[in-house]
């Protein structure tokens, strides 16, 4: 099988989340015809493929990833004859199309639940479903099945007093755990990816992938939420590679969302002689401001450990043959400038921008961006909970309260944490709405959006969207950065991460590079001078950096690539 960094060396991935990208009709919520009008716009910034998020028949308890029907399109999001439209005008652009399968759960309104519900034993076996112990009723359910947690929060466990049994639900309770151990099960998910191959889609993404394969004994955590149980599971690599194998997907690209998971868990999900997945998200570097552990707990980022987590992932991944999807932000994290930069002035705003999007297309793997990242959006900063629709924020923000925080302290930690902050309406000119909607939008859209959009950005050669289109010609152009090998280097400051790329016998091109990355708002020293001057500045966010006896400064948030 072709080697991962040949496949997708060269290749750039951008996430659409549909809900806030484009809206064609002026009813305040984005649609696929809206990713239509917009294809000259991604064309343009060079991207391969279009990462889309879930468009499925859905109640829309979680926006989308509750799925009430795998094979049909939410009427708010438009038609099949739509997408078959977007399919056509994308490929006429070069442009692939990855959907998003959400397959550890069903919602609750999914067809097969339903029957489940009736009593129907072949259904009740599509879900994992456990009975409750003798006695138990609506009034008096006792205990559930195990202490796990919901990723939301609460108890994983769900009691139905009709059945008299827990269903497991990881996510909210709208969202049942399927039974991955049912053959049944697995062949109508292979169907599912099957239909839409046919219609011409080129890739997929698998949401929380490593999370499908449950244990057979079902036992307490007493050390934590549950997930050491369940993540990465006895079966799941064998059930990806059933899926990929019955479904035709080897050699297609294909991405995992990894949960809590390993760099030996993700070589075998991603190197090809595995023939699973193409390339694994995994999200070690985003607990760097997690206090503790806990996400609803703040800290400032820790670099060095952020450094230290990036170098054990490329060089791990390297030197096992799997391969990464790289990326600091999607429809699930805050805006990556507001997270691990500055975006208090203008100027600390764009080289925190362009910094983070420097080093995600310097490593070794695959880049992807998150709609609006390109532009440099940022956090909204939404003042009261009224303006949150994120299921997850509302029931953290009840749940920081009864832990004890005041309504301004969980509305503070909210407003770091909630999923929210990559959700707000793309920012397209700087009209009312953005230009994202002639209707209401669904939630609100940064006061930015008046200098922060593609219109003012997309004609400026100095904004954050002509640093991301050159980042994204200098993949395309540069063998060292698909192929290259990855080694982090020791900085001379705890706030600076350096990495060199290389390749041997470089085909054009240069054949090594060294990466600087200054994550301060305060000067830092870099690395020791000698040599640099025999390289060239390949890109830079700015000219600001000196050397200083023997050693290369870096000014606050500069990112500098030299290559010889």
């Amino acid at each position: 099988m072709q080697d991962r960094a040949e496949q997708l060396g060269d290749k750039v991935v951008y996430q659409i989340y549909i809900r806030s990208f484009n809206d064609s009709n002026g009813d305040g919520i984005g649609d696929i015809r809206g990713i239509t009008q917009r294809l000259d716009y991604l064309k343009g910034l060079g991207v391969d493929y279009l990462w889309i998020t879930p468009f499925f028949s859905s109640p829309q308890v979680d926006n989308g990833y509750d799925v009430a029907d795998y094979r049909t399109i939410e009427p708010m999001y438009g038609t099949m004859a739509d997408f078959d439209e977007l399919a056509r005008e994308a490929g006429a652009r070069g442009i692939g199309l990855m959907l998003d399968m959400v397959f550890n759960h069903t919602s609750t309104s999914h067809a097969w639940f339903q029957r489940a519900l009736a009593g129907d034993p072949k259904y009740l076996a599509y879900y994992k479903f456990v009975d409750a112990a003798p006695g138990a009723s609506a009034k008096d359910p006792g205990e559930p099945p195990t202490n796990w947690l919901s990723k939301f929060g609460g108890s994983a466990w769900e009691y139905v007093p009709s059945l008299n049994k827990w269903y497991l639900h990881l996510f909210d309770t709208s969202q049942a755990d399927l039974n991955w151990d049912n053959p049944e099960v697995r062949r109508e998910l292979v169907d599912v990816v099957r239909f839409w191959k046919d219609r011409g889609v080129s890739g997929f993404r698998f949401d929380v992938v490593n999370l499908i394969s449950k244990p057979d004994h079902l036992e307490d955590d007493d050390e934590g939420d549950g997930r050491r149980f369940y993540t990465d599971g006895p079966h799941v690599h064998e059930y990806i590679r059933e899926l990929v194998r019955e479904g035709g997907l080897d050699g297609m690209v294909t991405v995992g969302e990894m949960s809590s998971t390993s760099i030996e868990n993700c070589i075998r999900y991603s190197a090809p002689r595995y023939h699973e997945l193409s390339q694994t998200f995994s999200f070690h570097h985003l607990k760097v401001d997690y206090r503790d552990g806990d996400k609803w707990a703040l800290a400032e980022p820790n670099i060095a450990a952020l450094r230290d987590t990036l170098a054990s992932w490329q060089e791990g991944m390297t030197a096992g043959g799997g391969w990464n999807a790289l990326f600091w932000s999607n429809h699930d994290q805050p805006r990556p400038n507001s997270r691990f930069g500055d975006c208090s002035s203008e100027e600390a705003w764009r080289r925190s921008s362009e910094l983070v999007g420097t080093i995600n297309h310097l490593m070794r793997g695959t880049p992807y961006i998150y709609q609006g990242e390109e532009l440099g959006m940022t956090d909204p900063g939404f003042a009261s909970i009224d303006e949150y629709r994120d299921v997850e924020s509302l029931n953290y923000y009840q749940i920081l309260q009864d832990e004890g925080k005041t309504p301004g302290e969980a509305l503070r930690i909210i407003g770091r944490r909630s999923r929210d902050n990559g959700r707000t309406p793309m920012q397209w000119d700087e009209s009312k709405h953005a230009g994202f909607t002639t209707g209401t939008p669904w939630i609100g859209i940064p006061s930015n959006h008046t200098t922060v959009n593609a219109k003012a950005e997309v004609r400026d050669p100095e904004s954050v969207w002509s640093y991301y289109r050159r980042l994204i010609s200098l993949r395309k152009e540069t063998p060292v950065i698909q192929r290259g090998s990855v080694h982090f280097l020791d900085a001379l400051s705890d706030k600076v991460i350096a990495f060199e790329r290389t390749l041997d016998d470089a085909p054009s091109g240069p054949a090594r590079l060294v990466v600087l990355c200054n994550f301060s708002g305060t000067r830092q020293p870099a690395i020791a001078s000698d040599g640099l001057a025999e390289g060239s500045l390949l890109i830079a966010n700015a000219r600001d950096m000196h050397e200083e006896e023997g050693t290369l400064v870096l000014g606050p948030w500069v990112a500098a690539v030299f290559a010889w």
